[in-house]
């Protein structure tokens, strides 16, 4: 049974949009701060954990823009590992090992936690997160807080349909104040 894991960076007022790209006031917001060798190692760590990566649109394409170009451990695992996409749109997607999940997004997604063992890594992908999270469809969500107020941009959580409990394990500060926290969905 699969279990579908968030990953997002965060600014302390709750920004989750560009941190890495993107046209945005502040390109690449994330890179300002050093995490540190074990913060690298923990992004390293959890994408090699992942079973499978589930993925928005427009995520999907800078991943499979990029990915594709590079070598080693990390390339090796995002290239060759399940990659699925949640889109109305994508029809024919040329990245390795990618299918597209253009159903309703609640059927898809709990079938897709039937068929993959393991974490459904979700990284980024704004808009997917928020229907999973109105969905009640997440299990766990990783944000690595950066210790930095961006005044506007998209934030993680838009409205929900109902109240949701969650447990915080594991929080751990790595490199410039960059603060990970592990929450799991408690029923």
């Amino acid at each position: 049974m699969g279990k579908i894991v968030v990953t997002e960076f965060i600014s302390l007022d709750g920004v989750v949009e560009a941190p890495g790209g993107e046209d945005f006031k502040y390109p690449n917001w994330s890179f300002e701060f050093d995490r540190g060798p074990e913060g690298e190692q923990f992004k390293t760590d959890e994408a090699l954990a992942s079973a499978a990566l589930l993925l928005g649109r427009a995520t999907y394409e800078g991943f499979a823009s990029a990915w594709p170009q590079y070598e080693g451990e990390l390339a090796d695992k995002y290239n060759g590992m399940p990659k699925y996409v949640v889109s109305r749109t994508l029809t024919d997607p040329e990245w390795r090992n990618t299918t597209v999940l253009p159903g309703d997004l609640t059927n898809e997604i709990t079938q897709l936690k039937q068929d993959v063992n393991g974490e459904i890594s979700v990284p980024g992908s704004i808009t997917l997160v928020q229907s999973l999270l109105a969905h009640d469809l997440v299990d766990e969500i990783r944000l690595m807080w950066f210790p930095v107020i961006l005044g506007h941009g998209r934030k993680l959580w838009p409205e929900t349909p109902d109240k949701t409990a969650w447990a915080m394990t594991e929080p751990k500060t790595y490199g410039d104040g960059v603060l990970v926290t592990t929450h799991q969905r408690t029923r």
